[in-house]
């Protein structure tokens, strides 16, 4: 399950953090609901692109290696963007037809818990592992 998790959130963040990064303007034009937002900025796609690929590359770390010293950093990083994001969407719903309203919650709020799914998966994963046998 930590490694499933971690694959959709590496995946997520490497599709969002390439596209932004190498085709700002493409994303802004493109992808859902960025309508909604601000005016285009090349330069906040731009360092928003570099950051989000940034966390792919330590989602990604924790994907291949997923120990807790791996796994729990990249989710609460992951989650530090993740939880925050969702409440500005949740509450800048007002030009947003019904469809994008649940897409953006739905969507928003599905990679918020999983960055703490991983956090909680990997601390009762390595609390089994540190008890005595037989206890």
């Amino acid at each position: 399950m930590i490694r499933i998790a971690l694959a959709v959130l590496f995946l997520d963040e490497l599709v969002v953090g390439f596209w932004n990064q190498v085709f700002p303007e493409s994303f802004y034009d493109n992808f859902p609901t960025v309508s909604l937002t601000p005016p285009f900025s090349e330069h906040y796609a731009r360092d928003f692109g570099g950051a989000t690929l940034g966390l792919a590359v330590v989602l990604g770390t924790a994907l291949v290696v997923p120990r807790a010293a791996f796994t729990i950093p990249a989710a609460a990083a992951f989650s530090t963007f993740a939880i925050p994001h969702f409440f500005f969407h949740l509450t800048h719903l007002h030009h947003a037809t019904l469809g994008e309203k649940a897409f953006l919650t739905t969507a928003n709020a599905v990679v918020a818990l999983l960055g703490l799914l991983v956090i909680a998966l990997t601390l009762v994963r390595d609390a089994g592992r540190r008890r005595p046998p037989g206890t």
